[in-house]
């Protein structure tokens, strides 16, 4: 109840839509019922027999008329309106009435469709707004430990099943027990023993909903989780697909992906047996019932010791047309337990903390003046694997290009990863210009810095877009000039549509060089004071790598650079080299400083060099 409460709650937004669709939800079973009512009195005016005992009755004095039960009354009601002396003119105000009832029932239920219909959608857009916020603003570390896949089914696939969920909750709902409690109400003003003996059905009815509710609701669970898997393994196959290829692992990967599809259809068939068999259940036993019902009220009426033909034509329909609610009610379970099972997953990714937090009273940085500095610092991800970091203490003054040498494992990416704060230190601080970083507001000290990393990170858009990434109105000469500073202007001007081709999938129509080539204009043309290339040369050819260098060059010119290094002669002239080694600083200083130590930097070096000749 607690889960479904919550869902409902989005729709406070839309309460006076919400609220106009309840009105016309209730006028929707007033009319609806008054259809069912009407249907009945058929009898009154067709057979001669029974509209001349109704125009006699309609003639009773006053005081009999007091002594009426409701039902009488409700049916001295109903013929007023409709019987006449002449049997002709109570047909044509029958025929007028049902029409009218039945117009005025679809016009409601039109507009009570179209206002819930709102609401859902909204419902849904907005769930799906919040979600795609809050994955921005949760850290790396989430993302390390979730599939894409798995994200990928829940905002689209969990999403979409809640939906349902708010659909049926909004609609039937809210419409069906009045219907039923509306029926329930005209059947015992009919007949109370009937309509007691009517309701054996209610109790076995609700059982069998709750307990079929109970096994989709596991099932739905089961089901999310291995469309999530199916989605995973799709999105690491296509990411892949080269490494399969080469490997000729297509057949492994088809068995893979068969094997989960199977365990998918598994469930689905089951949780559908369920949803099927649960609806016939029901209408079998509200047949029963209505078998029943129609053989002890029918020998009632044709002994003439029962309720009127009347009253037993319009017992009987009532009865049949409760089914069709209960029925309802019955999907309304199944698809509320679905959507609380995706409910549940969903509501997991928005209650996730991010573990990077912006103070309340954060101040933004708006220029880097001085120095940078890091103070005992300390980093692990799981402090029972030890720390990654550990007592790294170091200054970079403005205009200092560091570079960052060790094994792999070292601790190299997780050193520059924290000064834009994709991690918090676990011990110790970072501080620019004597401020601590977690003090300064994320997007201005983020904008401070410009990455380069060894995976380029490009969009499925033009290549213009990809450089002035999230610049709405960059000036398409700068974005030139960035390119040729970039050494890729050349290669841009080679395709045919130059600026505006739609570079493909992380930028699949780009060799690994332009790619990298694309990103460092991207880094220019944000102009930032400080840059962190994380090994961005390593994955190319000399001839690539040579290009890109220069493009390099000139986006460190007059800038503070961090630089992990995987070919140590691409660092020679750094005013600053550390190296790494299980997370300590072992070693600092100049390219020739370090050789003459003779340490770990000289046997990085030695290897490197021997290995070349």
């Amino acid at each position: 109840m607690k889960l479904y409460l919550r869902m409902l709650k989005w729709a406070k937004p839309y309460w006076k839509v919400l609220l106009g669709g309840v009105l016309a939800s209730l006028l929707f079973v007033v009319f609806n019922s008054a259809s069912v009512w009407l249907t009945a009195s058929f009898v009154n005016v067709i057979f001669p027999k029974e509209h001349e005992e109704v125009v006699q009755k309609q003639a009773a004095p006053a005081d009999l008329q007091e002594n009426f039960s409701l039902n009488d009354k409700l049916k001295n009601y109903t013929n007023q309106l409709l019987i006449h002396d002449d049997p002709f003119a109570s047909l044509k105000a029958l025929c007028i009435m049902i029409f009218l009832t039945f117009f005025l029932k679809n016009i409601f239920f039109y507009i009570k469709n179209i206002a819930l219909g709102y609401v859902q959608l909204k419902l849904i857009a907005d769930l799906r707004n919040a979600l795609f916020s809050h994955i921005h603003n949760l850290s790396l570390s989430y993302f390390h430990r979730k599939k894409g896949g798995e994200l990928l089914s829940i905002v689209l696939n969990d999403v979409g099943i809640m939906r349902r969920a708010f659909t049926v909750s909004f609609d039937k709902l809210l419409v069906e027990p009045i219907n039923i409690l509306t029926f329930v109400t005209l059947l015992f003003i009919i007949s109370w023993k009937l309509a007691l003996l009517s309701f054996i059905i209610l109790p076995v009815s609700l059982f069998i909903i709750s307990r079929i509710g109970q096994s989709i609701r596991r099932k739905s669970v089961r089901t999310s989780k291995k469309i999530a898997g199916i989605t995973a393994i799709l999105n690491e196959t296509v990411g892949g697909i080269r490494v399969v290829k080469a490997f000729a692992m297509e057949e492994f990967e088809k068995r893979k992906f068969f094997r989960e599809t199977q365990r998918y259809f598994n469930l689905t068939f089951k949780r559908r047996r369920l949803r099927a068999i649960s609806s016939p259940i029901n209408e079998t036993f509200g047949v029963g019932i209505g078998v029943i019902l129609l053989w002890i009220g029918g020998s009632h009426v044709l002994a003439g010791t029962g309720i009127e033909a009347e009253d037993f034509i319009r017992f009987i329909i009532l009865l049949f047309a409760i089914l069709n609610p209960i029925k309802t009610l019955n999907t309304v379970n199944v698809d509320i337990q679905e959507g609380l099972a995706s409910a549940s997953r969903v509501f997991s990714i928005l209650d996730e903390k991010s573990d990077i937090t912006e103070k309340e009273n954060a101040i933004p940085i708006t220029r880097f003046k001085k120095d940078i500095r890091y103070e005992h610092v300390d980093f692990w991800y799981d402090k029972s694997n030890g720390n990654v970091l550990s007592d790294v203490n170091l200054t970079v003054n403005k205009g200092d290009i560091i570079a960052i040498v060790g094994h792999s494992g070292a601790g190299k990416s997780t050193f520059v990863d924290l000064l834009p704060r994709f991690y918090d230190v676990t011990a110790g601080r970072i501080l620019v210009d004597n401020i601590d970083i977690r003090d300064l507001t994320l997007s201005s000290l983020r904008s401070l810095m410009g990455i380069v990393t060894q995976e380029t990170i490009l969009f499925n858009d033009t290549i213009f877009n990809n450089i002035a990434y999230g610049m709405t109105d960059a000036d398409p000469e700068v974005v030139k000039a960035a390119a040729k500073a970039a050494n890729a202007d050349e290669f841009i001007g080679e395709f045919p549509d130059k600026y505006e081709t739609i570079i493909g999938d992380k930028g699949s129509r780009l060799s690994g060089g332009q790619a990298q080539r694309i990103a460092i204009a991207r880094a220019l043309l944000k102009n930032p004071p400080i840059l962190i290339f994380d090994e961005a040369t390593s994955s190319l050819d000399t001839e690539s790598e040579k290009k890109v260098q220069a493009a390099i060059d000139r986006l460190m010119k007059d800038r503070t650079v961090f630089v992990i290094a995987h070919r140590l002669a691409t660092i020679r002239n750094a005013t600053k080299i550390i190296v790494l080694d299980k997370g300590r600083i072992v070693e600092t200083g100049t390219h020739q400083g370090l050789l003459d130590k003779n340490g770990l930097y000289k046997y990085f070096y030695d290897i490197q060099f021997h290995y070349n000749q």
